[in-house]
């Protein structure tokens, strides 16, 4: 089932570009607003956002897509994806948008959908609104139109929620915490959050200005993060993406730890409280095969799936496991929320942390990783370098050598023009030399 618009996560691009126009959005707005029109009841649409400067231009287009259909619409304001979805389930809503490019620059923007159930829709449910974007709406009568109204306490809400997920006999006293809010979508939530568990909080990426989201700043440049963490002598840092949906933790001594570390301390912590359901955690194929062997020692499998949080999240549910997520810190924990939470899974790191009263440095380095080295290359996006004999042919060599000793993971960016190539193994040499070599065919194939 082929899709033109949506891609892994929702559709984006580049801002006032197709498809990422204020009129592709008024027609999402439409079609997906008249895709939910189910019933004879009043019909409700969650909309939040992040930071960017376009999210006020998108934001009113959908608005009036929602409205011309006869959808009501409940607008948060900047506020982290997990809380839309949360806050769709909550509200009764029949739909829940997003609009965020997640870890993209200000320039981009993009558009998540939620259903009823504070999931991500399904593929079918996108190529159903899809087909609707080809046709002319039907619009609602003069006196059926929605309406719009803005709820002030949303943040509030939230905090809530995220504070319930904190085990309620520990608290955060002593703990020093530097937080990195990417200049996006959790600037307030998330140290307010922090704060009134107690711990003492050093803020970063807090000043948004619409155009410095994820600039020099959150969980995909956590450089900031590891400089303050170890100027403050903080005991730990947390940096999240602009949206909020991904974590990447920085240690006292200001080493990076990955979603790969994180899942395994989560998961490793339900077994021993015999809460760890399917005795499996869902990941990616992009995750370490260090992180396999760790879990398999403690009788804990590994399911992978292709990359993409909401694949995760379909096997979770097919597998009736609690715990998914991917290297890059999107960690999906289906005991508190439908979708990956940055906040909530730094709030389990930091309880864990408490619990255990060890080092950062300490408790966070679950196992060791292969080594493991991923290259982008950039196409044009009207090519399919993948489908060259001459890179076919050097894949194909290059798993000959890895077999039994690591693995090559090949893949089509889902949300830009990118060639992903990741190889891992016992052998670092090895796999520096077979990426080198696929990249360099892919990009005479480009």
């Amino acid at each position: 089932m082929t899709r033109k618009f949506f891609g892994t996560d929702g559709i984006r691009g580049t801002t006032n570009r197709d498809p990422m126009t204020a009129q592709m959005a008024l027609s999402v707005g439409m079609a997906a607003g008249a895709h939910f029109l189910r019933g004879d009841h009043r019909h409700r649409v969650v909309i939040g956002k992040d930071t960017r400067l376009s999210g006020y231009m998108m934001e009113s287009a959908m608005v009036a897509g929602f409205t011309s259909v006869g959808m009501d619409v409940v607008l948060l304001g900047p506020m982290p994806t997990p809380a839309v979805a949360m806050l769709t389930r909550s509200m009764r809503a029949d739909l829940g948008v997003m609009i965020s490019a997640s870890h993209n620059p200000f320039a981009d923007n993009g558009i998540k959908l939620f259903g009823p159930d504070g999931y991500k829709l399904s593929d079918a449910d996108e190529h159903a609104i899809e087909k609707r974007l080809e046709t002319a709406p039907k619009l609602a009568k003069p006196e059926l139109i929605g309406r719009a109204r803005r709820i002030d306490d949303a943040r509030g809400r939230y905090i809530h929620f995220a504070k319930s997920t904190f085990p309620e006999h520990l608290r955060l006293d002593g703990l020093k915490v530097v937080i990195d809010c990417a200049n996006g979508a959790a600037y307030h939530v998330a140290p307010d959050t922090l704060w009134e568990l107690g711990a003492e909080v050093i803020p970063l990426g807090v000043t948004p200005n619409g155009l410095n989201i994820n600039d020099a700043c959150g969980s995909t440049h956590p450089a900031a993060l590891q400089e303050a963490v170890v100027a403050s002598g903080a005991d730990v840092g947390l940096a999240l993406d602009g949206d909020a949906d991904r974590l990447i933790v920085v240690d006292e001594q200001g080493r990076i730890v990955d979603g790969d570390q994180l899942m395994a301390l989560i998961v490793l912590e339900l077994k021993r409280r015999d809460q760890l359901k399917g005795d499996a955690l869902v990941a990616t194929v992009m995750s370490n095969l260090g992180l396999e062997r760790k879990l398999s020692d403690a009788g804990v499998k590994l399911l992978r799936t292709q990359v993409g949080d909401r694949y995760v999240l379909e096997q979770m549910r097919k597998s009736g496991c609690n715990v998914g997520g991917e290297q890059s810190g999107h960690i999906i924990l289906a005991d508190h929320s439908t979708t990956g939470d940055g906040l909530v899974a730094g709030l389990q790191v930091l309880a864990a942390l408490v619990e255990a009263k060890a080092p950062a440095s300490e408790l966070l380095r679950q196992f060791e990783p292969l080594p493991q080295l991923l290259k982008n290359v950039r196409f044009n996006g009207g090519a399919e370098p993948l489908e060259a004999d001459s890179v076919r042919e050097r894949i194909a060599a290059a798993e000959a050598e890895l077999e039994g000793r690591g693995r090559l993971v090949i893949r089509k960016s889902g949300t830009e023009p990118l060639i992903r190539v990741m190889a891992e193994g016992d052998d670092p040499e090895l796999v520096e030399r077979l990426v080198d070599d696929i990249c360099e065919a892919v990009q005479s194939a480009a």
